[in-house]
């Protein structure tokens, strides 16, 4: 495959995997949201729902790795490093752009949401949940749930530890089940594999960081979310930004690692 067909394939396929992941969120989150307060089943679902969609559609064109985390496993597991920043640059691009159109199908939600006295605080506000307030205290805005990842209790150790366990169990499913025929990317049923997978480790592995298990997926919204011109919309937590992006790194390669040792 070409250089262009990869970072075609890449952007578009990541650009879905976010509209789709990052619409989930917002339906659950926004008010005036049909789905709101759907919970974490939707959620998790609908992550693993996204991830299916867009293997499907990018696999022609680029592999659908969708995330630099299985990019990075797979050059380790193969050696060939000549195509990760083609296939890093179009991850972040399509990842920003999804996160747009999460922007743009939900704006009114996010308009409402973000003016309401009682999520927003100000005069006539309830008083706000002590873990909304913590929230706030470290920079987290009320919607960047919707856009990126935050973790439930702030430690280090936990929150890093939580994202390198959770991506290397993704990474062996990927390397062990998911890959096509010539090993350079996700296959069809391999994309279905890929999704429960996605399903599982959300379920049994989100609760404590919201599982990015991916860079991309939380660092492109999470730029998108400090750049939109949204009202009243906080922070976007940039001294946690670090761990969803080097601990699904981590993981990715460790994971590589196990494979190379156990299976290759």
């Amino acid at each position: 495959m070409s250089s262009s067909d990869i970072f075609i394939g890449e952007t578009i396929g990541t650009a879905i995997l976010i509209v789709l992941g990052g619409g989930v969120c917002a339906a659950v989150t926004l008010k005036a949201s049909k789905a709101r307060n759907a919970g974490w089943l939707a959620i998790a679902f609908g992550w693993g729902f996204a991830v299916m969609t867009a293997v499907y559609v990018s696999g022609p064109l680029s592999g659908a790795h969708l995330n630099p985390a299985v990019t990075v496993a797979l050059a380790i597991k193969d050696g060939g490093w000549a195509n990760v920043p083609t296939y890093l640059g179009g991850q972040l691009l399509g990842a920003m752009i999804g996160a747009t159109l999460v922007w743009l199908a939900y704006y009114g939600q996010f308009q409402a949401h973000l003016t309401d006295k009682e999520i927003v605080g100000g005069p006539g506000a309830q008083t706000t949940s002590a873990k909304a307030v913590e929230a706030q205290e470290q920079g987290a805005g009320p919607v960047l749930g919707v856009f990126s990842t935050g973790p439930e209790i702030r430690n280090v150790v936990q929150n890093l530890a939580t994202e390198i366990i959770g991506t290397v169990v993704l990474i062996l499913a990927v390397l062990t089940q998911g890959l096509n025929d010539n090993g350079n990317g996700l296959g069809t049923l391999g994309g279905l594999i890929t999704a429960l997978v996605v399903v599982a480790v959300g379920l049994s592995l989100g609760g404590p960081t919201g599982y990015a298990i991916n860079p991309a997926r939380d660092l492109g919204p999470r730029i998108v979310h400090a750049l939109l011109p949204l009202p009243n919309k906080g922070g976007s937590d940039w001294s946690y930004a670090w761990i969803p992006v080097v601990g699904p790194l981590i993981g990715g390669a460790i994971g590589a690692g196990i494979y190379n040792l156990a299976f290759a």
